[in-house]
């Protein structure tokens, strides 16, 4: 009897196993036709922009404008940035990008005023020969996963070679590109720059327009007129979306008190509007589209393939993981300098290269950074009196941030706080939002310039307040 139930059984689990098999090859076949449908899609979709990308480069103005001596093509790192065959679009290695934002030319001297000529002022040039009133320095890392932008004022005082001190910005009138990126490195303690980009006012605005514009919100009531730069900008206050022109009036803003550091923070505020908008799978689709609309505006040694890769590996990074920096430094005295300048602090660049674009020292490595230190900013953007923030700064002390003020309200009214790292500090950051338990870190430079961190205190403060205020009691 027991050798009848042994057999019955071992009947019933071959019998299970053939089924179990049956399954199985059913599962593994309807895996590989899926896998094998959806590898045929990625292949057509790949094969058709790849095909379009071939269209780009053949048949259109290439892409690199500028004739560089075999001296100024040195300066930057030639090595391969992208893979081959259908791995084009990935990115194989951490690559520096020098971004350069190029303002208009003095007057048209090929196209002086005439009488069919009803402008009232000299037009203007739009091309690549004029001041990088922009800089950004991007770091792409597919080891980190991280994406770096560190903006480096216009008007920071440093020495370009050959020209002796002066703006950063004009050593693209001395040198171009390659002058232009020699300087950056030597400001930014030797770091090396892979390749540059070079994008004209008309490509900044041609640019968001194919994009799709963005939603953004304008801090304040903006106007202001300059004919002799083709400058025209009157925006008011308030989330809206803009087109490529009225975004462009709003980058270009810097009649304020914080002058162009304000237009950096402007800036990085459109950024990251775009990047959160718009860079996603479907950018990379477009992309074709995208160059063709701007290609006569752009002058860089990228080759298509290594845009793909970039705006690839922009799609697939997470947004916590893209950081917005700021060249740290002071504004000149007044009376200090014939002009006025962006100082750089040299230690403080030198920890911020370290910390975020790889390079070796060992100054950094161990150091803990004592909460007293920190300066804290508090900017509310509720609408209430600085009473209702009292209990916010008293969990601060009480945790050993000794080092607080109120700072001017923020303009855009919040859902959820930011905490801002302004000086690239996220550690810190992060430290203040364990403390609080609320809030998002946020590593960019749009809050108070003269902090470390920046509190930006959201409606999500006024549903803890009651616990914080039973805390301090």
């Amino acid at each position: 009897m027991t050798s009848q139930r042994t057999s019955a059984e071992n009947n019933k689990s071959a019998k299970a196993k053939t089924t179990g098999k049956a399954k199985a090859n059913r599962k593994s076949k309807s895996g590989r036709w899926l896998w094998f449908a959806l590898g045929m899609g990625g292949i057509a979709m790949v094969s058709g922009m790849a095909g379009a990308l071939l269209a780009v480069s053949w048949d259109s103005t290439p892409l690199q404008q500028a004739a560089l001596s075999a001296k100024e093509a040195a300066v930057f790192d030639g090595d391969r940035i992208s893979g081959n065959g259908f791995k084009f679009s990935q990115l194989t290695r951490p690559v520096n990008i020098l971004v350069m934002g190029m303002s208009v030319l003095p007057p048209d001297v090929q196209n002086p005023p005439s009488e069919t000529n009803e402008l009232g002022y000299l037009p203007q040039i739009n091309s690549f020969g004029g001041l990088a009133d922009v800089m950004l320095l991007i770091k792409f890392d597919p080891e980190s996963k991280k994406i770096v932008m560190l903006s480096i004022p216009r008007d920071t005082r440093t020495e370009v070679e050959g020209f002796g001190v002066k703006k950063i910005n004009a050593a693209n009138v001395d040198g171009g590109p390659a002058l232009t990126a020699q300087t950056v490195s030597n400001l930014l303690d030797g770091v090396g720059i892979d390749r540059y980009v070079r994008i004209n006012v008309l490509g900044v605005s041609k640019l968001i327009d194919a994009l799709g514009g963005v939603t953004v919100y304008v801090p304040k009531d903006m106007k202001y007129i300059d004919e002799s730069q083709h400058l025209y900008i009157n925006l008011k206050a308030g989330k809206q979306h803009l087109e490529g022109d009225q975004a462009l009036q709003l980058l270009r803003f810097r009649h304020d008190e914080l002058g162009d550091i304000g237009r950096i923070q402007r800036q990085q505020m459109v950024i990251r509007a775009l990047i959160e908008q718009t860079l996603n799978p479907s950018t990379l689709t477009r992309l074709p589209d995208i160059l063709n609309t701007v290609k006569d505006n752009i002058d860089t040694n990228l080759t298509v393939e290594e845009l793909v890769a970039l705006v690839g590996f922009g799609a697939r990074t997470n947004r916590s993981n893209m950081q917005m920096l700021m060249l740290p430094g002071r504004f000149s005295e007044k009376n200090e300098y014939e002009y006025s300048y962006w100082i750089p602090f040299k230690r403080e660049i030198k920890k911020l290269m370290v910390q975020n674009f790889g390079l070796e020292s060992e100054s950094f490595d161990s150091e803990i950074i004592d909460p007293a230190r920190i300066r804290v900013a508090i900017q509310d953007s509720t609408g209430g009196d600085r009473s209702q923030i009292r209990p916010l700064v008293t969990a601060l002390e009480k945790a050993g941030y000794s080092n607080i003020f109120i700072s001017k309200p923020w303009s855009e009214p919040l859902e959820v706080t930011n905490i801002v790292a302004q000086k690239g500090d996220s550690t810190s950051a992060e430290s203040i939002r364990n403390t609080l338990g609320f809030g998002e870190v946020k590593v960019e430079s749009t809050g108070n310039i003269g902090s470390d961190i920046s509190i930006q205190v959201g409606k999500d403060w006024l549903q803890n307040k009651t616990f914080f205020e039973t805390e301090s009691r």
